[in-house]
């Protein structure tokens, strides 16, 4: 099993010092980033869709074995919400695809308004290249249905296993044969950080769901104080130890 992990984004101004020592210029984070970490999530593409231009300039700067994430726009899961999905789908990978071999998964994270409907799902699933991986996060509690799953299931899209506050807040399905995990905020003293208890219980539960051959993609959204660049440390020990092979992570922080 390969356990990518990262962090959704990299452009964050309190992870100087954390992440990035004082005298590396903003315009070089990327790079920066990409010496510490083999993965990126991509959110702010679901604010504003990059264009196939960006998506290109960042394949430049990545190394060969970098791997991009992206969160889909906004205007497919929150304004069209699934509905007449084909020309939005088109436009975010033909954008996205400008990543080349770097392109990992697509997220769709479906607004917490929007209730279960799986036709409309199904079509929407039924846009996207049969190559692409896409995981589903959504978070409204009606889709936690038999026939929910078995859209994921045939259409081999990934439910996207979601943490806040170090607990599952969706069902723990494995629809696909490769995982996609999203960690909002943990419990720890210092917020959002995650303790290493809660890190260790899933470690345990991707050793448990997914084989050996299988690609497993964790990112840490906590981003507030630098936690999701420490929590991603934290949980890829744990994740040696419980005998995984995580992607890179830092070997110390800027501050130590």
């Amino acid at each position: 099993m390969t356990l990518f992990v990262g962090t959704s984004g990299w452009q964050y101004r309190d992870w100087r010092d954390v992440l990035y020592p004082p005298d590396v210029p903003i315009r070089l984070w990327l790079e920066e980033y990409t010496a510490h970490f083999a993965t990126v999530e991509i959110n702010n593409a679901f604010y504003r869709l990059p264009t196939r231009e960006n998506f290109e300039a960042w394949r430049d700067r990545v190394p060969g074995d970098f791997v991009v994430a992206v969160k889909a726009s906004r205007y497919l899961t929150h304004i069209k919400r699934l509905r007449d999905p084909e020309e939005p789908v088109t436009r975010l990978m033909t954008h996205a695809e400008g990543l080349g071999a770097r392109l990992g998964p697509v997220l769709l994270q479906l607004p917490p308004t929007l209730r279960a409907d799986a036709g409309l799902l199904d079509a929407c699933l039924a846009c996207f290249p049969a190559s692409a991986r896409v995981a589903v996060e959504p978070r409204h509690d009606s889709w936690w249905t038999p026939e929910i799953r078995e859209v994921l299931e045939s259409r081999g899209a990934a439910l996207c296993w979601a943490d806040a506050e170090s607990r599952p807040v969706t069902p723990l399905w494995r629809t696909a044969d490769w995982g996609y995990i999203r960690f909002h905020e943990g419990r720890a003293r210092r917020w959002p950080h995650y303790g290493r208890q809660a890190l260790d219980t899933w470690a345990h539960r991707i050793a448990d769901t997914w084989s050996a051959d299988d690609d497993v993609y964790a990112y840490f959204n906590n981003d507030p104080t630098g936690a999701a660049v420490e929590d991603a440390m934290t949980f890829a020990r744990a994740a040696r130890a419980g005998g995984l092979r995580p992607t890179r992570t830092p070997k110390h922080l800027a501050h130590a």
